[in-house]
């Protein structure tokens, strides 16, 4: 192998290293019926099976009914988080709200989904 081969390879097995995340819970809940005005929320959890201490660094709700909670310290390796997710219903009907939660290091959200049908 040349030496620019070998040095591609190293650097794209770094770049998509990233973390290592393990969702412990479903990563969509499901929260039947509900009514209209009365908040409701649902945790997920995590856990970080990589090498490193793992960060959230941002997440980004599809709409201003739907509000996350989630620990700013570092997730230490082996070690668990949760995110916490209220969503609180203005109007009636079905409704599946997407979540993105922006892991340092990664790329591409993980996407958490919350749904459900307000009456």
């Amino acid at each position: 192998m040349t030496f620019a081969t070998i040095l591609s390879l190293l650097l794209t097995s770094f770049l998509l290293a990233g973390p290592d995340i393990h969702w412990l819970t479903p990563t969509e809940h499901d929260f039947g019926d509900i009514i209209q005005g009365t908040p409701v929320e649902c945790t997920f959890e995590f856990r970080n099976d990589g090498e490193e201490a793992l960060t959230i660094d941002n997440i980004r709700p599809s709409c201003g009914c739907t509000t996350p909670d989630w620990p700013r310290e570092a997730i230490l390796p082996d070690s668990a988080g949760t995110i916490k997710v209220v969503f609180n219903a203005k109007m009636p009907g079905g409704f599946r709200k997407l979540i993105k939660v922006y892991f340092t290091g990664q790329r591409k959200a993980e996407k958490l989904y919350v749904s459900g049908f307000v009456e």
